[in-house]
């Protein structure tokens, strides 16, 4: 348990650091951007993304369930299970990438017809597709061995380099973007960093795992090896078509139902949730890995504790997401790119619930995800097939509105009432009440301490409008008292809190005295 941790720690510092080395360079790139580039460029790239995010929903499942059966090798130092493993990964991934690649050149050929309506040109179209399908297609065809990093818990690895050339890459783009407002220079700068970064985290990989041997002409005999690679990834595809369905299309669907300038709108509150969610993953994010080995252990005790102690820190941050999202991002967009950036407020609440729910919801995918459980296809299909339908109806009429109440009913169906209960009748074999009996005090919690805090802060003698300076005191004041409120009360009520409070002294400790 010791090494898990301490694994989770180096993660968690290293994600940090270069979270709030990314967040500066976002937040000021943005502006940059839209100013010398424009709103609609901006809006094309989100679109193109989510367009490739499509064709990508060919890998879907690969990747979850190839990490799922490293965990038992890794555990046991198994290296010729390893590299099997990913031999066969490599095989599978060589032919997902010609896919992808013919795919995309179809979809291309349609351009002319689906930006008709657009005034930038299709030559800086297709040369902005082209490159970031590139760089996608990097991932497939050489990157795909960065999944034994995740699945040995050394994500900060791939944090280091990945994150180093992504700031740099900012840095040359800002620069190139204020000098020439050229769009192809900064597509260019997109994929050249797209190889490099490819490159140095390879020669880390090889340097790490000096013994790692891939072959992926030994593929096709590997499938027959590990039939039950294939029979799991089929089930983990739907559940990732339903994630992406839910979570990736936003801006495509705004494009479709709205404009692309509001792709661009939308997108300025996304960078903002974004940021805060990456800041807790920064912190949480690590703990994956962790509970599949934890699982393979077979500690059933010790998993109810994890488990617990990860549901309260879920819902902790969930709320703090949200209260956060509300309180203070629409006078920091203001201040930001303007007060014509400032969407409706009702986006703002939809947006809010929505995050709620999907943040909250960590600690049982991350268990589900470490017991293999995605026998359940129909649930996939059941929330799929509610979120599109009610996406399309409700999108046509009230536009970003109608979106985020697909994605919001579907959740409620599958994600809060149906994955608790498989989780605990199938993974855990124990009765779903006790999930509830202790899972329904942190939403008590959460919404209590929310609507406290939006109350008491409404006293706070400070206009965040006014300046950018009143907005950081505005801000830094109403968190303060959220966290002292929301930790108190979930520290005295909440299941698993004092437990994981008791961890975290402990680690402190240990650290002290090192």
């Amino acid at each position: 348990m010791g090494e898990r941790v301490h694994k989770s720690i180096l993660n968690a510092e290293v994600n940090l650091i270069f979270y709030f080395l990314s967040l500066i360079c976002a937040f000021f790139s943005r502006r940059i951007f839209l100013d010398y580039l424009g709103a609609e460029f901006i809006g094309l790239t989100g679109t193109l993304g989510n367009i490739l995010g499509y064709l990508n929903l060919a890998e879907l499942g690969i990747t979850a369930s190839i990490g799922y059966f490293l965990f038992k090798p890794l555990q046991m130092g198994d290296r010729k299970e390893i590299q099997n493993i990913l031999s066969l990964l490599g095989y599978l991934y060589d032919r997902i990438g010609l896919v992808i690649f013919l795919g995309a050149f179809i979809v291309s050929l349609f351009f002319p017809l689906i930006f008709s309506h657009t005034t930038i040109g299709l030559g800086i179209i297709y040369f902005a597709f082209y490159s970031f399908l590139g760089s996608s297609l990097i991932g497939y065809f050489i990157n795909y061995r960065q999944i034994l990093l995740t699945a040995d818990q050394k994500n900060y690895l791939v944090a280091i380099y990945f994150q180093s050339a992504n700031i740099l890459k900012i840095i040359l783009q800002l620069f190139l973007a204020y000098i020439y407002q050229n769009l192809y220079l900064w597509v260019g700068i997109e994929f050249l960093f797209g190889i490099i970064g490819c490159i140095i985290l390879n020669w880390k990989i090889n340097k790490e795992y000096p013994w790692l041997q891939v072959n992926k002409s030994q593929g096709k005999s590997l499938l027959k090896q590990y039939p039950e690679v294939i029979a799991k990834t089929k089930q983990v595809f739907i559940h990732r078509i339903k994630d992406f369905a839910l979570i990736k299309s936003d801006e495509l669907f705004i494009f479709l139902f709205v404009s692309l300038k509001m792709v661009a709108y939308y997108g300025n509150y996304m960078i903002v949730v974004s940021k805060f969610i990456t800041l807790f993953n920064s912190i949480t994010g690590s703990v994956g890995a962790s509970i599949g080995n934890l699982v393979a252990e077979g500690d059933k005790k010790k998993m109810m504790k994890v488990f617990w102690e990860y549901t309260t820190i879920q819902h902790t941050i969930a709320a703090t997401i949200c209260f956060s999202l509300y309180a203070f991002i629409e006078p920091f967009i203001a201040h930001w790119l303007g007060a014509e950036y400032i969407m409706d407020h009702r986006i703002l609440i939809m947006l809010m619930f929505f995050l709620y729910i999907s943040n909250s919801r960590g600690s049982v995918d991350a268990f589900n995800y470490a017991h293999g459980l995605y026998a359940d296809v129909w649930s996939a299909w059941t929330e799929l097939i509610l979120n599109v339908s009610i996406t399309i109806i409700a999108g046509l009429k009230g536009g970003i509105l109608g979106i985020l109440l697909g994605k919001i009913v579907s959740l409620l169906a599958i994600v809060v009432l149906w994955k608790p209960y498989y989780l605990f009748s199938s993974g855990f074999n124990l009765p779903v009440s006790i999930y509830w009996k202790g899972v329904i005090r942190n939403y008590i919690i959460s919404i209590s301490t929310f609507a406290l805090s939006i109350y008491t802060i409404q006293y706070i003698p400070i206009n965040p409008y006014r300046s950018i300076w009143d907005w950081g005191q505005y801000s830094a004041i109403g968190l303060v008292i959220f966290l002292v409120l929301n930790l108190s009360t979930t520290l005295l009520f909440a299941r698993g809190a004092k437990d994981c409070f008791y961890r975290i002294k402990s680690i402190i400790y240990r650290n002290k005295q090192k």
